[in-house]
Parts: C-alpha cells; structure tokens; sequence
C-alpha cells in the first residue's frame, strides 16, 4: 500500500497543515515511498512509465517467463523512436533489426492493453518529445523510461530518471522501483542571457564548469532569473543533460509558465479539475528556507555560445576559446584531455572557431522542439549549406513536423539546402540509418559526444545549439552565431 498520508493531494486535495520548508525533489520523494529498505533503498512507486522499441522487448519478454502481467497498464505508454527510419519509414523497414524491434513492441503493447503511440497515431515521436507534448508529464510525478535522458521531464516539477531493461520489467510487473534518494544541488543562474546564447550553452556551461561526473549522487534543482524567465522547450533542453553532468535527476520547480503549457494539453486535467491541479502543483515547489545539500551560483551575462571540443560534454569551450593545453588543466584530467584531443585530431592552443565540418544535424531529445527549428530556421534564412555538408533536420515529433509545416519551416530549411526527415532519433546515436562515416565530423544539437556515439568508431562530434549548428552548415565550419544574426 501507498505509504503516504497525503495520498489525496497526490489526486489534487486541498492544502494540509504548513511543513517544515523543503524541497520538491524531498517532497515528491516522499510522496512516492511505499517503504523504506534494508538496503537504505527508497521502494519508490513510478507514477509515469514510458518505454520504447530499444529496452523494452526483453522487459516483456522477462514478464512473460515469470508468468506476469502488467501491473498498471495505464500508467505505461510506449512509442517509437530510436530504431526508426527518418528518410523512409516504410513497411518492412529496410534493417531487419529495426523491423524486428517495431513488430515486436506493437505486438507487446497489443497484448497488454499498453498505449502505443505508432506512427499512424499522428503522435508518434521521441518518447521525452511526445510525454510533455501530450501532458502525460505533469509535476510532481514519478516518471521512470528505459532511456538516460528521462531527466528531461524534471522541467515539469517532476522527479524523472532513467532505468535499465531489467527495471523496466520490474516497473511493468510492480509499478515500483528500489531506488537511493540522492542529494539535492541548487544551481542558479541568474541576470540574463546574451543574444545569441541559448539554453543548450547554459547546459553545457554548467557542465563544463561541474564536469561530467560533477552530479553523481545529486539531484540538480536549477534555478534562477535565467530559468524563471525560459519557456517550458527550454528547460527541458537543460533537464534532458542533466544525465551528461553526472546526475541522474534534474528538474525546475513548477510555475505559471508550467501550467500555461500544460492547459489544454490531450491527457492535462480538464476544466475545474485543472484548476485543482494547479493548486497542488504550486504546493510542491520547494519551499524558501528549503535546505539544499549545495549550492551552486552562475552568472547569466557571463554564458557565451558554447560547444563540445572532445569526447564527453564536459570537455566544451565558448566558442571564442582555444582548445585547452593538457599542461593547463589539472593533473588528473591531463590523461583524458590528451586522449581528446588525439581523437578529435585537434592541436593543444588552436581556435576551436574555424574547425570544418562534414555533417550538421539538427534534432534529438535535446532540441528538436518547434522552437528548436525556428531558431535553426532563422538562421537557415541568412545562406545556403555549404559545399560538402550533409544537413539534416530531424522533428522532434509528428505534431512537432506538422506544426513546422504550418509555419513553412520545411521550405525555409530546404530552400537553403538542409534536408528534411521524418521524426525519429536520427543522428544522436545511429541506431537508425542516419550515421557519421568514418573520421566525419558533425556538427550537433544532440546531447553526447562520445567516441562511436553517432555511428563510426572514428567518427568525431562537436555538441552546440541548433542555432549554432544551422550556422556551421552555412559557413562549413564552426563560427559564432552572433556574427551571423
């Protein structure tokens, strides 16, 4: 049973009596606890399963051999994403892998009663595009998918994190995970972004500055004028790296930007129920006074566009700056510096600006929102994609293609040479035809950079904003967006 006396307000109740201040990461938290482990490990009830074509087969698979079925079905929705073709997508597809993993996930979500968003659904899409685009995701949740960047949905208030193959099978039998509560960091930008810095060079500056392990057993709260004053596309594109700086979990506290992009969406509350809704959900911010296991503070003004240098995100520079000399970084992290730059076949001291490029991809779970285009797009406008570079631009979701198609951004991105795919995963890791070729180097608003992430072992990526990547198409080499707009 549901551990929690406020079980009720869970459902939208009214106020309780006044708590000690806390934080929402404690309070949703708690909410969520059905016991406490002997292993020091919270059993956690998952209020929101999402799964895909990639992990889930063999969770189904596990179900079956144990003779179970799914617990709560209607907590569990499932799309496709990662396997799916972006240029043709159709059937039999053209990898017998990718046709296998499609059969056998609408096969799995057929015999279950689990909703599958296909692509004749018209909501097919990214699984982190398409749960805040439908209000599956809502705060204050629970929210667990096998896939790392479920940290995307902590923009929504909610506490979300990713799981492996087995939990997910165990998410589908029991609804319930054993997992440690983690610390809370506060993070605070605040003043105000420079033109052409975007919420993805905030991402990056923060993982610069705390490094990619900087998170590990922490929970990031970001906060701040910056994040007070991001659109909800926004804090999602920072959620979603949250992974990439070490921690598993990252989330903003709920607001009325929050609830102004929920309003209205197909599984939000409706009418007076919304208006409940919202009650609760301003109730699980975090308190003032709410303690904090450490705080981090960054100076908004100060973020240039940013881009990934080496081969995690954390190696990432202004893109004014030159690549770092291994004598100039502290001594544990000379090895691995050393490492990246021989990969990148980059030189210690050189400009990162100028750096050619072969490949421009525009798209993932990162940035692949309307948004996302129109910014890409705004560039697109200013020139054509330079001799030798492959450009593509991926749609996050089918709604995300179609409303991009009512504003003419498809014509925009052809017209300057860009090609237009269908939505999907793509490039951000190649488990679909879209692949860099041998040593190619990419321009990309997806979120790793890991040696062989986007398909060839010598392949080599360089993360940036979409605005920056539209901008590398056009000129063929990396330059600074705000000397193009």
């Amino acid at each position: 049973m549901l551990n929690q006396k406020r079980f009720w307000h869970e459902h939208f109740g009214p106020p309780m009596e006044q708590d000690p201040p806390n934080n929402l990461l404690n309070k949703v938290w708690d909410l969520h606890t059905v016991r406490e482990l002997p292993s020091g490990q919270t059993q956690l009830f998952i209020g929101l399963h999402l799964i895909h074509e990639v992990t889930s087969p063999q969770a189904f698979a596990g179900l079956r051999e144990k003779g179970l079925s799914v617990r709560f079905q209607e907590r569990t929705f499932a799309t496709v994403d990662h396997i799916i073709p972006t240029d043709d997508q159709r059937r039999p597809f053209g990898d017998p892998m990718a046709e296998a993993m499609m059969a056998e996930l609408e096969r799995n979500t057929e015999s279950t009663g689990v909703e599958y968003f296909g692509p004749a659904s018209g909501r097919q899409g990214i699984v982190h595009v398409i749960g805040p685009e439908l209000g599956l995701t809502q705060p204050g949740m629970t929210i667990a998918c096998g896939d790392s960047h479920t940290s995307t949905h902590g923009a929504f208030g909610a506490v979300a994190f990713g799981i492996g193959t087995s939990q997910v099978r165990d998410v589908l039998a029991t609804q319930c995970l054993p997992v440690a509560r983690p610390k809370v960091r506060r993070i605070e930008v605040n003043g105000t972004l420079s033109p052409g810095v975007y919420a993805k060079d905030v991402v990056l500056e923060i993982i610069r500055l705390l490094g990619a392990k900087g998170g590990i057993g922490f929970a990031y709260e970001y906060a701040g004028d910056v994040f007070d004053t991001m659109t909800m596309e926004e804090r999602m594109t920072v959620c979603n790296m949250a992974i990439e700086g070490g921690a598993r979990v990252g989330y903003v506290n709920p607001d009325d930007t929050t609830f102004d992009y929920l309003r209205g969406r197909p599984y939000a509350p409706e009418g007076a129920d919304f208006e409940r809704a919202v009650n609760w959900w301003r109730s699980i911010a975090s308190d003032p006074g709410a303690h904090y296991d450490d705080r981090i503070e960054i100076a908004g003004a100060e973020i240039a566009p940013t881009l990934t240098w080496g081969i995690n995100p954390g190696q990432a520079l202004a893109v004014d700056q030159a690549i770092p000399r291994p004598d100039e970084v502290p001594e544990d992290d000379r090895a691995f510096v050393e490492e990246a730059i021989i990969h990148m076949g980059f030189r210690a001291g050189e400009p990162i600006a100028g750096t050619k490029i072969d490949v421009a991809f525009v798209g993932s779970c990162t940035n692949s929102r309307i948004s996302d285009l129109r910014e890409a797009a705004r560039v697109a406008r200013t020139g054509q994609v330079a001799s030798g570079v492959r450009a593509l631009v991926v749609p996050g979701s089918q709604q995300v293609a179609a409303q991009a198609e009512e504003e003419g951004l498809p014509e925009v991105f052809r017209a300057a040479g860009f090609e237009w795919r269908e939505p999907g995963c793509s490039m951000c890791l190649a488990m679909n035809p879209d692949k860099l070729v041998g040593r190619e180097i990419s321009a990309s608003s997806s979120n790793r950079n890991f040696k062989g992430r986007q398909g060839s072992p010598e392949g080599r990526t360089l993360l940036m904003s979409p605005a920056m990547v539209a901008a590398a198409a056009i000129h063929g080499k990396v330059v600074d967006v705000r000397e193009v707009l």
